[in-house]
């Protein structure tokens, strides 16, 4: 369809006069709107997520994280309660002004969880500082939860890395393999490796869990694993930040495998100059 103004057309001549009425300028068919940026749309997806007040972040930190840890809870409902999980988190890092009034309300057991989970991401957001544009990544669903786990578990066998080290450093590294694409340093894959580390502990394909998961527990091992875990996740990525957050969430999955099912349900959200950007499974850039 023309976006120009259709062409004006006469009223009708009233029969008393000879005088003819002058046109009736039609207006302007609106301009198109245009269409939102990728940006724009993962921004208003985070904004779309419920605003809590700090007694409904306290119940909700409850929820979630009891239900994480229940063996009455099905598994059907473990996405919807990780996802509980990391929102009241992310909202509580973003607002350090209700952070002690939203601890002080919960259950004295499950003070040191939200503590932790609150802690880590603090260091993560510390670590991470927000981007201009959306990075140049796709989200796809993770491998099955159990194949992680054997994976993970298979791996501290041979190398005698905890597994929950593993977890952890494979869920801030790409939200448990959902991430596909480069880091801004260049690596890849589920367990993000340089080329040139790759070539040297890696065995099989980068971007497959089965083969990056060893990959990172040789590298771990050859870096003071078991022995000096913090020097070995240090010269994983070298920031006193990113050691203490794999730290908190490993400890997290030691105290409770089950804690384990509410991370691998966290979805991927990018810090970004104009605000927090949601990425939904599927998105591409």
């Amino acid at each position: 369809m023309s976006s120009h103004a259709v062409p004006a057309t006469l009223r009708p001549v009233a029969a008393t006069t000879s005088t003819p009425v002058p046109p009736t300028p039609s207006a302007p068919a609106p301009s198109p709107s245009p269409t939102p940026s990728k940006l724009e749309l993962a921004l208003k997806a985070a904004q779309q997520r419920q605003v809590l007040a700090p007694a409904q972040l306290a119940a909700r930190i409850e929820l979630a994280e009891d239900g994480i840890r229940s063996a009455l809870t099905p598994s059907s409902r473990l996405p919807q309660l990780g996802a509980l999980e990391q929102a009241a988190y992310i909202q509580l890092v973003a607002r350090p002004d209700w952070q002690q009034s939203v601890l002080a309300s919960l259950q004295e057991r499950l003070r040191p969880i939200a503590q932790a989970n609150l802690s880590a991401g603090t260091e993560l957001a510390a670590l991470n500082s927000p981007v201009p544009e959306l990075p140049h990544w796709q989200v796809q669903p993770p491998p099955p939860a159990q194949d992680l786990l054997n994976y993970y578990q298979q791996a501290q066998q041979v190398y005698g890395v905890a597994w929950q080290y593993l977890a952890a450093i494979n869920l801030v590294e790409t939200s448990m393999g959902r991430i596909h694409g480069l880091s801004s340093a260049g690596a890849q894959g589920p367990m993000q490796f340089l080329p040139q580390t790759w070539a040297h502990y890696g065995q099989g394909d980068v971007n497959n869990a089965r083969d990056a998961i060893p990959a990172a527990a040789r590298y771990l091992k050859a870096h003071g694993a078991p022995q000096d875990m913090n020097g070995a996740v240090y010269a994983y990525n070298p920031s006193d930040h990113y050691v203490r957050a794999v730290t908190l969430y490993t400890q997290q999955m030691q105290s409770s495998a089950s804690a384990f099912y509410g991370y691998y349900n966290w979805q991927v959200y990018v810090s970004t100059t104009s605000g927090l950007a949601f990425l939904s499974g599927g998105f591409s850039n």
